[in-house]
C-alpha cells in the first residue's frame, strides 16, 4: 500500500550539469533527509568541477507554470531558492512566492560560483533585496554574497558580526552567514541571527574545496524544515549534515574542487 502523501520541499534554482551543485545538489540532499523533492529550473549552466562555461535562463512564464504545477498537486512544506540569473526571472519567483504563500523559504543568493564566476546579472541585485528578501524565511549568504548584499567588504570576524546587524535589517526574517570564506586555520563559524538569538556553529575547517556547498546547505534547511524542526535547530543540523559531506567528498572530474557526498551518514 502507498504510504500517506510526504510533505515536500521545492527548489528553485539552476541546472548544474556536472552534478555537483545546484537543482542536483538540492534533490540529493531533500533524498538524503527522507523528504520527497520537487524541483523548477531557474537557470541551465554549462558547468563542470572546473568552471562555469555558459548559462540559459529558461522564460519566465515557463519557470512560472513549473512552480504552479508544483503547488498545484503536491504538498510544500518548504522553498528553497537558488541561482536566479536575472531580474525577470527574480520577479517571476517573487510573484509566485507571493501567490502561493509556502511556509518556509530559504534563500541562498547565489551571485558567485565556487569557481569564481559570477552568477548573478548587476541589474538583478536591487530585485533581489527588494522582492526575495522580504519573503525569506532565512537568508544564506557566504562572505562574498555578503559582501555585495552590503556594498562593503567583510575582513574578519569582528565585521562578520556586524554584518549579520546589518543583513537582518534588510529585512528577511533570519541570517546564517557562512564563515568559509574569512581568513584562519582554527575552527570555520557559521553565524546564525534571528533579531532574538545570535548563535555559533563551529566546525573544524577542512583543508578542500567543496562545490555544492552553500546549495546544499540551503537545502538541508529546507529539508529539516519540512520535517518539522524549529528554524535554530534546522540550521544547526544542517550545518552538521554539510560538514559530514565535505569531510567525505569526493573527486568524479578533472578540477581541484570536491563534490560532497550527500548519503555519507547513511553508511
Amino acid at each position: 500500500m502507498p504510504q500517506a502523501r510526504p510533505i515536500c520541499a521545492l527548489t528553485i534554482a539552476g541546472s548544474d550539469s556536472g552534478g555537483g551543485a545546484g537543482i542536483q545538489a538540492d534533490l540529493k540532499a531533500f533524498a538524503a533527509h527522507g523528504v520527497h523533492g520537487l524541483s523548477a529550473i531557474a537557470a541551465l549552466t554549462a558547468q563542470h568541477t572546473r568552471g562555469v562555461t555558459a548559462v540559459h535562463a529558461p522564460p519566465a512564464s515557463f519557470l512560472r507554470a513549473q512552480i504552479d504545477a508544483c503547488f498545484d498537486d503536491f504538498q510544500v512544506g518548504a522553498v528553497k531558492l537558488g541561482m536566479l540569473a536575472n531580474a525577470r526571472i527574480i520577479h517571476a519567483v517573487a510573484d509566485a512566492l507571493e501567490h502561493h504563500r509556502p511556509a518556509a523559504v530559504v534563500l541562498d543568493p547565489v551571485m558567485v560560483a565556487t569557481s569564481g564566476a559570477k552568477l548573478l546579472e548587476d541589474a538583478a541585485l536591487d530585485a533581489l533585496r527588494a522582492r526575495l528578501l522580504p519573503l525569506a524565511t532565512v537568508v544564506t549568504p557566504n562572505i562574498p554574497e555578503a559582501e555585495l548584499l552590503l556594498g562593503h567588504a567583510i575582513a574578519d570576524d569582528e565585521a562578520a558580526e556586524a554584518a549579520l546587524v546589518e543583513l537582518l535589517a534588510l529585512g528577511q526574517g533570519a541570517v546564517l552567514l557562512k564563515g568559509g570564506h574569512l581568513p584562519g586555520t582554527g575552527a570555520m563559524v557559521d553565524r546564525f541571527d534571528d533579531g532574538e538569538a545570535l548563535l555559533e556553529f563551529e566546525h573544524p575547517r577542512l583543508e578542500l574545496e567543496g562545490h555544492g556547498t552553500g546549495c546544499t546547505l540551503a537545502s538541508a534547511i529546507a529539508a529539516n524544515l519540512c520535517r518539522g524542526l524549529p528554524l535554530r535547530e534546522a540550521c544547526a543540523n544542517a550545518t552538521d549534515y554539510v560538514h559530514g559531506a565535505l569531510k567525505h567528498a569526493y573527486r568524479p572530474g578533472k578540477g581541484s574542487v570536491a563534490v560532497l557526498d550527500h548519503f555519507w551518514r547513511p553508511r
